[in-house]
This record gives C-alpha cells, structure tokens and sequence, in this order.
C-alpha cells in the first residue's frame, strides 16, 4: 500500500478528553446521590460484571475500534426512573465534573455509549413509558428509554407503527436509535433519521449545576439528532407514526446474480408498497437463520422484501419474469422462528460473524450503475468480499446500500479498501471510527456543537464522540 494513502480509522483515543475521576471524586458522587434520591439504582464496582457489561456496545465488529476500547469502562452506573432523577444526576456529574455517557438498550456498533473518560454511564432504560398518542394525528410522545419491540405492540393497538426501526428492534431504545442510528426497516418509504419530518421534537436535560429541561421544537432537534448523545441528555421524544400494516415475508431466490441485481434496482421503482428490500449473495444467505418453514438456502442469491398484502399479486406475476422463484411467503404476524426483518442491515453482520468472527465490514451509499461498482471492487480487492445490498430511500431517491462482509486482513488492507470504495465512486459511512463525524457525513457540523456549548458548557457529555468539539 502506498505510504500516501489517506486514512480515517482512528490509531488511538482522542487528545483533550476530559481526565478520569478519581476514586474520592466517585465516592462523594455516590453518597450524595444515594442520599438525595435513595430510589435511584446506583451500579458500581461491587457489581464488576454488570458495569462491565453496562459501558459496552456491539463495537467489537469492527476489528479497528475492539482493542481501542479495550478497558474502557464507566466508574458508576445510575439507572433512574424519572426525568427528576435524571436531572439530580446531571446536577451532580457537572457540579463534581464527572464525565457522562448515556445509554439505551445498548445495541449500537460504534462505541456510541462507551465512556471514554470513565465516569459514569446514565442507564436510560428506566425510562419506558408512552406519554401520549394523537389519535388524530399519530404523533407520539414517549419517554427515550422505550424499547422498540414494546413500543410497537402497544402502538399496534391503536393501528399505529413506528415509520423506522433498526434490525435490532426488539431490544433497541427508541432515544438510543435517534441518537446513534441512522437507517433500517422503513428506509425504502421514509428515508434516514435525519430527514425533516422524522422527528418532530425532543425533551432535554442540560448537563449544568442547575439542569434545565428543555422542550425543543422540530428545527431546535435537528442538532441532536443522531449526535451520539454528546449534546444533551434526551429524555423524551416526539414522532410521527404510520399506519399499521401486517407485512407480508416474501424470500425469492435467483440462480443469477446479475438478474438479481437487476430486480432488486427495478422493484424499488414500481408501483408497490414496500417497507424492506434486502439482498444477500449466495455465501451469505446460506449462513442465516431463516423464519421456521422457509428452506435453507443452497446455491441461490436471495431477495428478502416486506411487501404489503395489495402488492403482491404484481411481485409474483413480475418476479418469475425477472429470473426469480417465491421460495416462502408468511404475514409477519403469522411466522414463527426469527422475523425476516432480522436478516437485515447489521443483524446480516451478526449472523455472519457469529460463524465468521474475523470478518468485518464496510457501509457505503452505491453509485449508478450499482454493478458495474461491485464489479469493479471485487476485482480490485482481489479476495473474498461478500454482498448484502438494503434499499433506501435517499433524497427522494431509490438507492441501495451495500454492506459488504470482508476477512479482516489487517488495518493496511481496510484502508485500501475504503479507498478503492471511495476512489470508485461510493460513499461511505464508516464503521470503524467512533467520533459522529467521521461515521457520517464527514464534515464538522457547527449546529452539533454550538447545541453541545449550550447544553453541555463543561463538555462532560460523551467525551471523545464530537470531533467538532474537540477542533472547536
């Protein structure tokens, strides 16, 4: 590789990182919150593998972040259960300089909720209440500790869905997803996280000695949104919905990767309503668990949708044209085993590495012509890498992403990787760095941290994670 080959994959933690506590600063933390709030759940060393377990995430896929985060654990654990307390222990850590990192289900991928200062972590998960439903307009309002499987089934009541959700539904928190996430189910109908309209508003406490809580509007949320929770504590949050729909799995096979290919790109222009296309070459199909009565996979591709019961007479007649076979079909209310939707976006990455551990892989936005890309990229990287393609909607435009499975063969060879991906035209949302810039758009965004300055003057909040913070 040639030395000038530019990289972004982090080497080491970052400078100017708020110093670790020491144990006395801890101790007093502690005893006063113990005394102000004796409900508040306070998880400490006393407790090593729980406070273990509670300052990590799922950065181990990535080869590059796992031995960055090696050690890195938080000193307490606080666990409230009412916005009150939350705003006690914002009080505490500011006025004791304790370095705070917040944390859902802890289901992310990129050490979102890894404490690198040590401190302590703000386990949101006490939080979990629906507040209020607008039977008019669908809008929730609902406590950021909220997990999404739960929220779903009692928004299924009502008639209502969430628009997204990640693979990791089931065990993810809504607060957590709008803070570290950015994609997944309802992509292909409702674009990313961050496009207007997908959140609508958010509930915030200040980290300062006197906490405010803080009712910010659609436009005021934009600069938390899918910030790490490096700017402010989210405590609540307003969405919109959907309507519910029972989706009907549909797994199609191909015997051809190029008409494979080739239908993923048409069907996400037709005239039906899809909530998840997805992808997955031959070798990675064979490696999933698939919902009880669909057959394993053999030599075929496999095209994975979640089609609404009006869109299927036009997917069967259409599809056999296009070189492929329904091999199963299911409403997702009726199947059993694992759900389709957990075949997708990372859970593809957790099953493949659960049989493959030391592989890793890549996000990138393709460019048209999609194959003549994945063309191009297998041959220049010369060794197995593996397709999972997922359809979004991006700036009103149908587009695939790939997420590509590779053998970890050292740091030299992912950064030309990335670079070829790059240099071919791909845009990439990197999975081995851990700042929110770097994993996204790229570029410092000043609304990110001029909303830090003002909700977290002393820079307490997830240390490490805002790359404009630390530039600033």
């Amino acid at each position: 590789m040639p030395a000038s080959l530019p990289t972004d994959l982090p080497t080491a933690l970052p400078e100017g990182l708020p110093p670790r506590p020491d144990g006395a600063t801890i101790a007093a933390l502690r005893a006063e919150l113990a005394q102000q709030h004796p409900g508040l759940e306070l998880v400490g060393p006393e407790r090593g593998a729980e406070l273990e377990r509670l300052s990590r995430d799922f950065n181990s896929y990535s080869p590059v972040l796992e031995p960055l985060f090696a050690g890195q654990q938080a000193q307490v654990v606080a666990r409230p259960t009412t916005v009150a307390q939350v705003m006690a222990v914002a009080s505490a850590c500011a006025r004791h300089r304790v370095p705070l990192t917040c944390r859902g289900g802890g289901t992310g991928n990129y050490g979102q909720c890894v404490p690198l200062s040590g401190g302590l972590v703000l386990d949101l998960s006490g939080l979990n209440r629906l507040r209020d439903l607008d039977p008019a307009t669908g809008v929730i309002t609902v406590d950021s500790g909220a997990l999404m499987g739960d929220l779903e089934r009692q928004l299924a009541a009502s008639g209502r869905a969430l628009r997204l959700v990640p693979s990791t539904v089931r065990s993810g928190s809504i607060g957590g997803f709008i803070a570290g996430g950015s994609v997944g189910i309802g992509s292909l109908r409702w674009g990313i996280l961050r496009d207007p309209g997908n959140l609508l508003g958010l509930e915030v406490v200040t980290v300062e000695p006197e906490p405010r809580l803080l009712q910010l509007d659609a436009a005021a949320s934009e600069a938390l949104n899918h910030a790490y929770g490096s700017n402010g504590i989210l405590t609540a949050l307003q969405l919109p919905t959907t309507e519910a729909v029972d989706w009907v799995q549909l797994v199609v096979g191909f015997g051809d990767w190029d008409q494979a290919l080739a239908a993923a790109q048409a069907i996400v222009r037709w005239a039906v309503e899809l909530n998840s296309l997805n992808l997955l070459e031959e070798p990675v199909a064979r490696a999933m668990p698939w919902p009880a009565g669909c057959p394993e996979a053999q030599c075929e591709h496999r095209l994975l949708l979640l089609a609404h019961p009006a869109a299927l007479p036009v997917l069967t007649a259409r599809l056999g044209q296009l070189g492929g076979q329904v091999l199963w079909q299911k409403p997702q209310s009726q199947s059993k085993g694992i759900p389709l939707r957990e075949l997708g976006w990372n859970h593809t990455t957790l099953h493949w590495r659960s049989a493959q551990p030391d592989w890793t892989y890549l996000q990138l936005l393709l460019p048209q012509p999609e194959g003549a890309f994945l063309t191009a990229l297998r041959q220049r990287w010369g060794g197995p890498i593996h397709w999972h393609l997922e359809g979004v909607r991006q700036q009103g435009d149908q587009r695939l992403v790939c997420l590509p499975l590779v053998p970890w063969q050292g740091r030299q060879r992912l950064e030309q990787l990335i670079a070829d991906c790059r240099d071919l035209g791909a845009f990439l949302f990197n999975p081995h760095v851990f700042t929110v810039e770097d994993g996204g758009l790229g570029v410092v965004d000043a609304d990110q941290v001029a909303a830090k300055a003002a909700h977290d003057p002393a820079g307490l909040l997830n240390p490490g994670k805002l790359r404009g913070w630390l530039e600033r």
